[in-house]
């Protein structure tokens, strides 16, 4: 069924966004956003495509996408925490860095095979009728996203840790006075955000496309961030929205297999104009739940 196949193609090709995005929730929860997502993705990419063709082992390849991912948000967290630079600035450079490095060393990995992460249908629960296949046949990486999601929500919500977090990113000062340090946490944050931003990029080498070429995020990390605001910087609202545009992904090949004669262009617009769309009529409602210090970066309020 066509229903089942989008849906199911929503989970496994959204699965890449909702690390991302799960990412950038928690670093934007501690006041500082960073454009720079799709840099990290495209890093934990290759790093992953590289380690799996390397050693014949996608999970080596998974932590060295992480590694990579963290590492270019560390270059972020850097210059604009400690040099005070101006954070959507910084992400956008920081972004064309990792697809300069990317685009400089990933050549010699174009057409290389590798041993890429298998589906493991779950036994039983793949069985549902239609909740399996969507749910329950899909790598392990999708099965870990499941899980990651609400511990997300848990330690940022009902946890102590998660009380310190979000206050770097509502009142540093007050949070400076209970002995933290907001320079700390929100380094933490970042670099934590591009942690899962760099699984993400390894989700969708080792995972989705089973490959690697230039580029191949094609804005995926910029959907992540748009997806944060879209969920009201809340893990879980973030689910539905990476599933969503996973499933305008996935709509196109499953119209094409069907012998559906649709404009290829139109249909390949299709997942940002649902992003777009999603933006226009909840963008502005959502804006009033931004953390309070990051609000300064999208001047939502005025500062003094």
């Amino acid at each position: 069924m066509i229903f089942v196949d989008v849906l199911a193609g929503g989970v496994r090709g959204g699965t890449a966004i909702l690390y991302a995005a799960l990412g950038e929730t928690l670093a934007e929860r501690a006041g500082v956003i960073n454009l720079g997502t799709e840099g990290s993705m495209l890093t934990g990419a290759l790093a992953a495509y590289a380690v799996t063709a390397g050693t014949g082992d996608p999970w080596a390849g998974v932590l060295a996408g992480a590694c990579a991912g963290a590492l270019l948000a560390a270059v972020h967290a850097f210059t604009v925490l400690s040099r005070g630079a101006n954070q959507l600035a910084t992400g956008l450079v920081v972004l064309f860095l990792g697809a300069g490095l990317t685009s400089m060393f990933g050549a010699a990995y174009v057409g290389r095979a590798i041993s890429p992460f298998q589906p493991y249908p779950i036994p039983g629960l793949s069985r549902i009728p239609w909740a399996g296949p969507i749910l329950f046949d899909h790598d392990p990486l999708v099965y870990a996203s499941y899980l990651l999601a609400p511990a997300l929500w848990w330690l940022l919500f009902r946890s102590r840790w998660g009380l310190v977090v979000r206050s770097a990113g509502e009142r540093p000062a007050v949070l400076a006075t209970y002995g933290h340090s907001p320079l700390l946490v929100r380094y933490l944050a970042v670099v934590g955000g591009g942690l899962l931003a760099g699984i993400g990029g390894a989700h969708l080498s080792t995972a989705y496309a089973n490959a690697w070429f230039e580029n191949m995020t094609a804005g995926r990390g910029f959907i992540a961030v748009a997806l944060v605001i879209f969920a009201a910087w809340h893990p879980l609202r973030a689910v539905g929205g990476a599933y969503l545009f996973g499933a305008a992904l996935a709509l196109s090949p499953a119209l094409q297999a069907r012998g559906y004669g649709f404009n290829q262009f139109a249909l390949d617009a299709l997942p940002y104009l649902v992003t777009i769309a999603a933006l226009i009529v909840l963008g502005r409602r959502q804006t009033g739940a931004a953390p309070e210090d990051l609000s300064r970066v999208f001047q939502l309020t005025p500062t003094r």
